[in-house]
């Protein structure tokens, strides 16, 4: 690699590491977006409250076909910037929101976070918007949040892709302890740079980090260490019960539109693995068994398996993941 490179590559792990020292907004202030972003304003839960949302037009020859982003817990919709460039050159309309209680949404005091809650903020904004159908992605935790949108919304649902969705199993069925709020507070409130890298490293990359991935974890990081940091701690925390206590692997058997499972087969997350014992923990986030055990029960599934990718395809080899989303999609 060009000594130029190697510097430009340096200086952005160390510009993204001192932007998450210095901490962004509870609503993710400072840290810039690809596209515009706007704002749904709706009462949810007696909250006023505001979704955050990209919505970018095709730049080819429109399909009039129209592609929601759902991202992950530990991701924004910023995320998926090459995918958003990439399905607009080929004609389609792309919305990418950030879900109340993440990035640059709102995240309401007394929330009751809950993935039939967040599919109905999101069917309101498409609504909102005048989309009536649309094809939906959901990466990591957005591809729960994807399963529950396509069971509730079924007619509004073109197909279905689900990125590494985490929620392939059951955690709690398989013996993970259950953990309270307070207790996932006190844990968030450790969450730092260095902590979200490690983990990320750990169960998203396999042990192989390079540092365009920096800033995704100052994303992430950086909101923990602004003003404002309790309300995205507590935010989180209850995000965390959500996902832990509202499996869909259970429904995969409902689903009535088109799927396709996009799998990095070398991903092993598993939320709540550390509290785990060690026969259980080493069971969990079998990304190859898991893509291959939800592809057979959902009705008619496809499975694209990337043999050398994690958890996030779409960072780590957008073009690859790109090519395999768009055929997914029918382009």
């Amino acid at each position: 690699m060009p000594a130029a490179s190697v510097l430009a590559g340096a200086l952005l792990a160390v510009g993204a590491q001192g932007a998450a020292a210095e901490g962004y907004g509870p609503r993710l202030e400072g840290f810039d977006y690809p596209h515009p972003v706007r704002l749904h304003a709706f009462v949810s839960q007696g909250h006023e409250v505001e979704m955050a949302y990209m919505d970018v037009a095709p730049t080819g020859p429109a399909l009039d076909r129209t592609v929601v982003l759902l991202h992950g817990k530990n991701f924004c919709a910023a995320t998926f910037e090459s995918a958003i460039a990439a399905l607009a050159k080929a004609g389609y309309r792309v919305i990418a929101p950030d879900q109340i209680g993440f990035c640059k949404s709102s995240k309401p005091a007394g929330y009751q976070y809950g993935f039939h809650q967040l599919a109905a903020n999101t069917h309101d904004l498409l609504a909102s918007l005048g989309v009536e159908r649309a094809a939906v992605l959901g990466h990591s935790m957005g591809g729960m949040l994807a399963v529950r949108y396509a069971l509730a919304y079924p007619q509004a649902t073109e197909r279905l892709v689900l990125v590494n969705p985490i929620g392939l199993e059951d955690w709690q069925a398989k013996g993970v302890p259950y953990a309270t709020i307070d207790q996932l507070l006190e844990a968030e409130r450790k969450t730092s740079f260095d902590s979200v890298k490690a983990y990320q490293l750990k169960f998203y990359y396999s042990g192989v980090w390079r540092s365009d991935y920096d800033r995704w974890v100052a994303m992430a990081a950086g909101m923990y260490a602004g003003p404002g940091r309790e309300t995205v701690q507590l935010a989180s925390a209850r995000t965390s019960d959500m996902i832990f206590t509202q499996p869909v692997v259970h429904e995969f058997p409902r689903l009535t539109v088109p799927t396709t499972l996009l799998i990095g087969q070398k991903d092993r997350t598993a939320p709540g693995a550390n509290r785990a014992a060690p026969e259980i923990a080493k069971t969990l986030g079998d990304y190859p068994a898991l893509g291959r055990a939800a592809a057979a029960a959902i009705p008619g599934a496809t499975l694209v398996a990337f043999p050398d990718l994690g958890h996030s395809p779409q960072v780590e080899a957008p073009a690859e993941f790109e090519a395999a989303l768009l055929k997914a999609l029918g382009s």
